[in-house]
């Protein structure tokens, strides 16, 4: 793999989102792009699950190209695994119009991973430092507004967005920083 695959994007596709389909591959693959390289072992600690079932589903991502092997790393016992692209991306309605099934059980996977996230610094908020959860944020904006205005303001956000985003998540942290999740959900409420 060269430098430039590993920071680079893939847009998903229905055979790629088959791939992705259970939410433990989203996991592995979110992992691997945030703490580099890993053994199936220190995944399944980090995911809590046997390694067994994480061998399994890196076999299944490395067969779809989404994680390769790091030859640098390990030996014949132990295979050290490391993402082959540093971020996903996928249009919806071209996959719901592909293969309705599929595209939901991969969204389903990728909201129970963001409602894990919040859990997770909920549960951490009460030995969080406060400086950190004063600078966090839960909350939940109701707008009324047409496609075109959601549209436009998602722009606008993830402009904002990009100009903190950091190169590479492996990096060493600055000092003082944390790596940071940032989540977001824009849709049509229900109105009835």
């Amino acid at each position: 793999m060269s430098d430039n695959d590993e920071t680079s994007s893939i847009r998903l596709d229905r055979h790629l989102v088959r791939a992705l389909a259970h939410p433990m591959r989203n996991r592995i693959v979110g992992l691997l792009r945030i703490h580099g390289p890993q053994t199936a072992t220190t995944l399944a600690g980090r995911l809590g699950v046997n390694t067994g079932a994480t061998s399994y589903h890196l076999r299944q991502l490395a067969e779809a190209g989404l994680v390769v092997e790091d030859h640098g790393r390990g030996n014949a016992r132990d295979r050290w695994w490391q993402a082959a692209h540093q971020s996903t991306e996928f249009d919806s309605s071209e996959l719901l119009d592909q293969e309705p099934e599929l595209a939901l059980g991969f969204l389903h996977g990728v909201g129970q991973t963001y409602a894990e996230n919040i859990f997770s610094y909920i549960d951490a908020m009460q030995t969080m430092p406060a400086d950190w959860r004063d600078a966090s944020l839960l909350a939940d904006y109701a707008f009324q507004l047409r496609p075109d205005q959601l549209a436009a303001m998602m722009r606008e956000v993830l402009a904002v967005l990009d100009k903190y985003r950091a190169a590479d998540l492996r990096a060493p942290l600055p000092e003082g920083a944390e790596q940071v999740s940032v989540q977001i959900q824009a849709f049509p409420r229900e109105t009835r």
